[in-house]
């Protein structure tokens, strides 16, 4: 019998001590390894990312850690690349407590949601919660802030900038309104077009027989072409001014590991 009360007793002061041990909550979305934000939080922004994800086909993150010994740059670019693979959908928010480095990294379409700007004003905010060791807010901020400009779509005149090459490609976005625009012009247009054919073309009589014989009429002549001179000109295209505010402009990309990201950060 006292075996058993000492054995009861054990078991009942290891339960005890595992459910006083803090847990480093982990998700989908959040991985805290070091502890910063509370259940509640990390419901939040696991609510904010599911709808975040359907949105851009893709999967949002942040991950805290105080082990990362490289770049931040390297470090967020490889997390996001473990979870969504090179070139897809999504963006990941570092919080470096070692090195005391706030890092956004970027990939497929959300290059172009997320842009420099944009990036830069998702720093400010969270750069503020974090002097404050408001990290859960800092967190939230990212989310919010992302999912706003999502919904306000990719900025018109939008580009990317390849950091390494300076090579600029541009993405032509069409507005909702421009779209539908286009298709009443389009169907206007073709509308017009077949009344005007019908009502001029269409027969009266189905025995009536079009006399090509005496309206026709051949000529051949010989033609030939000689090319004389050519001139090819060549410019220099200047590298566009970096843009500050306004949530527009063009990304800042880079390879890393055979894909391509975006992205930016800061200390704090």
């Amino acid at each position: 019998m006292s075996f058993r009360k000492s054995l009861s007793a054990f078991l009942l002061l290891l339960s005890f001590l595992f459910f006083s041990l803090p847990v480093h909550a982990a998700s989908p979305t959040v991985n805290d390894e070091v502890g910063l934000f509370t259940a509640e939080e990390i419901n939040a922004m696991n609510q904010m990312a599911s709808e975040i994800n359907q949105e851009i086909k893709g999967e949002i993150f942040v991950v805290t850690t105080t082990k990362n010994s490289e770049s931040p740059e390297n470090f967020a670019d490889n997390y996001l690349r473990d979870r969504v693979g090179n070139d897809n959908n999504g963006a990941v928010l570092l919080l470096d407590m070692s090195q005391r480095e706030i890092y956004i990294s970027t990939s497929g379409n959300m290059i172009d949601y997320l842009t420099d700007s944009r990036i830069d004003s998702i720093l400010d905010s969270v750069y503020d919660q974090m002097v404050d060791e408001n990290y859960g807010a800092a967190a939230l901020n990212y989310f919010t802030m992302a999912q706003d400009y999502i919904t306000k779509g990719v900025p018109g005149g939008h580009y990317r900038v390849d950091r390494e090459t300076g090579k600029i490609t541009r993405y032509k976005v069409l507005t909702g309104f421009e779209i539908f625009i286009a298709l009443t012009i389009a169907l206007i247009s073709a509308g017009a077009f077949f009344i005007f054919i019908k009502s001029r073309y269409q027969l009266k009589s189905g025995t009536y027989t079009y006399p090509f014989k005496e309206k026709s009429n051949l000529k051949l002549v010989s033609k030939e072409d000689r090319l004389v001179n050519s001139f090819v000109t060549t410019r220099r295209i200047p590298k566009p001014p970096t843009n500050s505010g306004g949530g527009g402009g063009g990304s800042t990309t880079h390879s890393s590991g055979g894909g391509t990201f975006g992205g930016g950060g800061r200390s704090f």
